[in-house]
């Protein structure tokens, strides 16, 4: 029923725009007033995906089993944190080099929430250098509230995260120097990262510490694969919060946007066929059309 609602208005709206778009059909915007009829590809797709993730969202709260492919990188963060509290080490964890208002920050700090959430149960020494002070504050209200949420308040040490130096190779030699003098059992690397990453990823290697490393930049990601145990590419990176938490809002958007792709797939793929066998070719382009 909480679904239907929701749905049900977006379908009303729908239908009751279909008989201006067809009244105004040959018309231009400027004479109607109203709608840029060629846009209405827009706000099907809008429409379509909107519909798709409140249904997932739906089912998620529910309790539903929603599949999500599985992440090696993900599901080795804790046996890397086991691995040392056992050697009696530190983990370091760096969320990528960028400013807060980069999604890749963003991301990263996420995926920090869960890492401190484990640290703080097995009571494993963290280290988290940072680049910006608001990424400073950031990751301490992020790290505190994990410890907070395992009951370690007390465990739960400011210097945890700390502002290293606000120029990218200065930052990248004091965590070299930080790893190769602590030696940490488990380097975590999510964000973005850009020169930098190999210098990161093979001191760590030469550290002799497990090494999980994500990031969207394309370029960077040949060194991580080299270099590191686990690495996650391009949209595994922003796919890890729902991965970890299974909240069902994040769960709702992961899959609303799977159900896109496999359409826009389809699309490209009888488009393809409509167009080489002109079938239709013309009106299929024309759908397809930014104008």
């Amino acid at each position: 029923m909480r679904l239907a609602r929701p749905v049900g208005l977006l379908l009303l709206f729908v239908l009751l725009l279909i008989p201006e778009l067809l009244a105004a059909n040959g018309a231009s915007a400027v004479e109607t007033g109203w709608f840029r009829t060629y846009r209405i590809n827009a706000i099907i797709v809008a429409a379509v995906f909107s519909a798709a993730v409140l249904y997932y969202t739906q089912r998620a709260r529910r309790g539903d089993k929603l599949f999500v492919r599985k992440i090696a990188g993900l599901d080795e963060v804790e046996d890397a944190v086991g691995r040392a509290t056992e050697m009696g080490k530190p983990v370091l964890f760096i969320a990528g080099i960028d400013e807060i208002d980069k999604i890749d920050t963003l991301a990263g700090l996420s995926i920090l929430g869960r890492v401190a959430l484990i640290t703080a149960r097995y009571e494993t020494p963290l280290y988290v250098p940072v680049r910006y002070p608001m990424v400073l504050a950031a990751a301490q209200e992020v790290v505190q509230q994990s410890y907070l949420t395992e009951g370690r308040a007390d465990s739960y040490n400011q210097d945890m995260v700390c502002y290293v130096a606000g120029e990218q190779f200065a930052f990248t030699a004091t965590v070299n120097g930080y790893m190769m003098r602590e030696r940490p059992a488990a380097n975590i690397m999510m964000g973005a990262f850009y020169a930098e990453s190999l210098l990161l990823a093979e001191t760590g290697n030469a550290a002799g510490s497990i090494q999980i490393a994500g990031t969207a930049q394309p370029e960077q990601l040949p060194f991580f694969i080299a270099a590191c145990d686990y690495t996650l590419m391009g949209e595994e990176l922003f796919a890890a919060s729902a991965y970890l938490s299974h909240e069902p809002l994040m769960l709702g958007g992961l899959k609303g946007q799977d159900f896109m792709k496999v359409l826009i797939i389809a699309a490209i793929l009888v488009g393809t066929f409509m167009v080489t066998t002109h079938l239709g070719g013309d009106w299929m382009r024309s759908l397809f059309e930014v104008r």
